[in-house]
């Protein structure tokens, strides 16, 4: 692959970085975070002193410059030590990415640059009770009214939402209606604290548990045209055109699962004894071994590959709902594996493999479900 190529010692370096990181800062503190249900604070702004929060923006508003390859080895190697911290970092590139795209000069200098320095953190208000994958269907209206936007709505599932430093919610509403009789979606940035703009309960997950996630509710919300992200009515083509950044993302989070579970796997058999032999002995659990090998070095090729043709430019619709599909349903089967690997102590909470179930099977879920990618790339090859 010509991608391999280029992968140079920048990319070595940066996950050599992150690994460090991500062993000697998060996960001590992982098991914590998993039982109490609390955001990372001192990590996340650690994160963003040591660059990774904005690796792939523009360094004039606080990012590293680099690129969405580099991007996805941060998210790897976060998520071999605690999904959840890493999911955080992903939540908060899909507001960051649509403010760099479509916001003014004055959006980015406001609203992005905290989010790349880390201190605040973003999230993007779309989902909601009955749009989920149908992201067109969504309730939530925005009217002009006396020269101001007003909103009433209600968002659910928003990652990143109800913390301390949360910041600007990039959120989509109904602005109108379209000829064809279709919705009109436009995009607004709304801060935290925003009169009318209130959390509802914080949503309580199998996986992910040190990221936050909260229901948002907008009753008479007020903003004005300076918080209009881009040109009104086209909202959902700029959120959809950062789809395949996101599924690319979340194949990054599947990957740290599937390598995690491979190492822990490994580092147990090679200790644990049962009938007078190593586990590692048992033929049964080398071949386990060997999946999860396997599966690990198909799904980064495939998501390196995936971001590699982003960072060129170049189309990877396909490429990034196939990497996304593999890399997720090989994490939950790993995450499985590892589990049945440790037994009892597999179901144990003090045991990350236990934490890594929860995590993998949210990422089947996710910025389009394993269905919704056989959808995409289905029609790819029909069409």
């Amino acid at each position: 692959m010509k991608m391999l190529q280029e992968m140079n010692e920048q990319h070595e370096m940066t996950r050599q970085a992150v690994r460090r990181f991500a062993e000697n800062e998060i996960a001590p503190l992982a098991e914590h975070l998993w039982e109490q249900q609390e955001f990372p604070y001192a990590m996340w702004k650690r994160a963003g002193e040591l660059g990774f929060l904005g690796l792939p923006y523009p360094e004039r508003y606080g990012g590293g410059g680099g690129n969405w390859l580099g991007f996805t080895i941060v998210l790897e190697e976060i998520a071999r030590v605690d999904c959840a911290v890493a999911a955080s970092l992903m939540a908060n590139s899909t507001p960051a990415s649509l403010i760099n795209n479509y916001g003014t000069e004055e959006q980015k200098q406001r609203y992005l640059r905290p989010i790349l320095e880390g201190t605040q953190i973003g999230c993007i208000g779309l989902t909601e009770p009955n749009a989920g994958s149908d992201a067109a269907n969504i309730q939530t209206r925005a009217v002009m009214r006396d020269g101001r936007w007003i909103i009433n709505g209600s968002k659910i599932f928003i990652s990143n939402s109800g913390t301390d430093i949360t910041g600007p919610v990039v959120i989509a509403a109904v602005t109108g209606t379209r000829p064809d009789g279709r919705k009109e979606i436009s995009n607004f940035i709304l801060p935290d604290g925003t009169p009318g703009f209130t959390y509802g309960r914080k949503l309580h997950k199998i996986g992910w548990r040190g990221s936050t996630t909260y229901e948002l509710f907008f009753e008479d919300c007020t903003l004005t045209d300076e918080h209009l992200l881009g040109q009104i009515g086209v909202g959902l083509k700029q959120t959809l055109s950062n789809i395949n950044t996101g599924r690319i993302l979340i194949g990054a989070l599947a990957l740290g699962i599937l390598q995690s579970s491979l190492e822990r796997s490994t580092v147990y058999l090679k200790q644990r004894k049962a009938f007078g032999k190593l586990l590692a002995e048992f033929q049964a659990l080398q071949f386990k071994i060997a999946d999860m090998a396997t599966h690990a070095q198909a799904a980064r090729l495939m998501l390196y590959d995936a971001a590699w043709r982003k960072d060129k430019g170049l189309s990877c619709d396909r490429e990034a709902s196939m990497a996304k599909l593999f890399a997720t349903e090989r994490a939950m089967e790993a995450a499985h594996q590892a589990i049945q690997i440790h037994g009892g102590n597999g179901i144990m909470v003090e045991y990350p493999v236990s934490r890594a179930f929860g995590d993998a099977k949210v990422l089947e879920i996710v910025e389009g479900t394993s269905e919704i990618q056989r959808m995409i790339i289905s029609r790819e090859f029909l069409r």
